[in-house]
C-alpha cells in the first residue's frame, strides 16, 4: 500500500570543457536539465514470531531489515498492531514498550468462498460444512473490534455483506453464500452510507462489478482493490479447491497472463491470504485437484499469509488465523521512482534476530 505522493525537482547543469569565443558561448549556452522524481510511502505488514508460533513485542525499526531489489532501505517507523485480547490478557509486558492506549486494535477480515459446485456438485458436502464452521467462528471467535465481510466467487464476485462486526448480518450472509444467492450489481443507490470501514464504496458499480471479475483471478484483485483505502493489514480467508491449469505433464503452473498480476494487487493493498483447501482430509481429492491446490499454498507464500490443508475440521484453520493476527507490525519506508514511470519491486524483509519467525509480502506496486 502506498500513500499520496510528492515531489521533488533534481537539477544538473552541463558546464562548458573549454574557452570559447562570445559566439560560441551563445551556440552552447549552459544547459539545466530536470528529473522529476516521485517519493512515495510504502507499508508493509510483518508477522514476527518465536519458533513456537508466540508473537514477538517490543521491535522497533532498527530490529529490521527491509532490501528493495537488493537494496537496504531505511525505515521510517515500525509500528505494532494489536488486538484488545491481547493487552488484556497480561502478555504485554512493560519491557517491550508498547503501550495499549498507542496499539490500533481493530482487525480486519474477509471471508472468501469460491463457489466451484457448479463445475463440480460432489464439492457440495464440504462447501456447506465450511459454511456451517464460519457461522461457528462468527459466533465465537471474532471481537467487537474486529471488522468481517463474507464474499463468494462464481462466475463472478459476489459481497454478501460489507464489513461489520454484527454476527447476525454475517450469519445471514453466509446463509446466502450457501444458497447460492446473487446479492445484485453494486449500484450507488443500493450502498448504505456510513463512517466504518467498507468494501462496497470501492467495488466497480453496477454491471462493471460482473463484467470486470469473469474470472477468479480478477476477483481476487477487485476486492482486493476494494480495501486499498483501509490502513494495515486485511487477512483474506480463501475457501477453494484451487484453480488454474496443468501442463501437458499434469503439473500446476501459473499462468503467466494472470497469476502476476494478481499477486502484485494483493500485496499492494495489504492483503494477507489465508488460503483453506474445501478437503479436510487429502485423501478425499482427486490427482488433479490435489495438484491445482498448489496455486493455494504459492498465493500464502507469496501475499505473507497461511495454507491449511489436511485438517481435522474447518475450525483448525479458522481459529489458526484469528491467533495468527493477534498481532504485526506495519513498517513505514519512502521509496523514489521517475515521474511517469510503473512497476513492481520486490521487497525482502527480515530481522536481525535469527530466532525469530517472519512473514510478510514480497513486494509493491508503483506509479499510477
Amino acid at each position: 500500500m502506498m500513500r499520496a505522493p510528492h515531489f521533488k525537482p533534481l537539477l544538473a547543469a552541463a558546464l562548458l570543457t573549454a574557452l570559447g569565443s562570445p559566439l560560441n558561448a551563445q551556440q552552447n549556452p549552459e544547459t539545466e536539465f530536470r528529473e522529476r522524481i516521485q517519493v512515495t510511502e510504502v507499508l508493509l505488514d510483518v508477522v514476527v514470531t518465536d519458533p513456537s508460533g508466540n508473537v514477538i513485542l517490543g521491535l522497533d525499526k532498527d530490529d529490521f531489515v527491509v532490501e528493495v531489489e537488493g537494496q537496504p532501505v531505511e525505515l521510517n517507523s515500525a509500528t505494532f498492531y494489536s488486538n484488545r485480547r491481547l493487552l488484556d490478557s497480561g502478555l504485554l509486558p512493560e519491557s517491550a514498550g508498547v503501550s495499549p492506549g498507542d496499539v490500533p486494535v481493530d482487525r480486519y477480515f474477509i471471508l472468501f468462498f469460491h463457489d466451484q459446485r457448479p463445475e463440480d456438485p460432489s464439492l457440495t458436502g464440504q462447501f456447506l460444512d465450511a459454511l456451517r464452521w464460519a457461522q461457528k467462528w462468527v459466533d465465537e471467535a471474532i471481537l467487537p473490534n474486529d471488522y468481517v465481510a463474507v464474499a463468494s466467487y462464481d462466475h463472478k464476485l459476489k459481497l454478501h455483506q460489507d464489513l461489520t462486526n454484527n454476527r447476525s448480518a454475517l450469519k445471514e450472509a453466509l446463509k446466502a453464500v450457501a444458497k447460492g444467492r446473487d446479492p445484485g450489481s453494486n449500484w450507488p443507490s443500493r450502498q448504505v452510507g456510513g463512517p466504518g470501514p467498507s468494501l462496497r464504496r470501492n467495488l466497480p458499480h453496477g454491471r462493471q462489478l460482473s463484467r470486470q471479475t469473469r474470472r477468479i483471478y480478477s476477483g481476487l484483485e477487485t476486492l482486493a482493490e476494494a480495501t486499498g483505502t483501509i490502513t494495515g493489514r486485511k487477512n483474506l480467508l480463501f475457501f477453494s479447491v484451487g484453480f488454474g491449469r496443468l501442463n501437458d505433464f499434469g503439473t500446476y503452473l501459473p499462468d503467466e497472463r494472470y497469476y502476476p498480476p494478481m499477486m502484485e494487487i494483493l500485496n499492494d493493498n495489504n492483503v494477507a491470504v489465508y488460503a483453506i483447501s474445501m478437503f479436510e482430509n487429502l485423501r478425499d481429492e482427486n490427482p488433479a485437484q490435489a495438484v491445482l491446490g498448489n496455486v493455494l499454498s504459492l498465493l500464502a507464500a507469496d501475499t505473507g499469509g497461511r495454507y491449511y490443508f489436511n485438517f481435522v475440521n474447518f475450525q483448525v484453520p479458522l481459529q489458526r488465523v484469528v491467533d495468527d493476527n493477534s498481532g504485526y507490525y506495519l513498517l513505514s519506508f519512502s521509496a523514489e521512482h521517475p515521474l511517469g514511470e510503473r512497476g513492481y519491486r520486490e521487497v525482502e524483509v527480515a530481522t536481525r534476530n535469527p530466532v525469530f519467525k517472519l512473514r510478510a509480502r514480497k513486494g509493491y506496486r508503483y506509479g499510477t
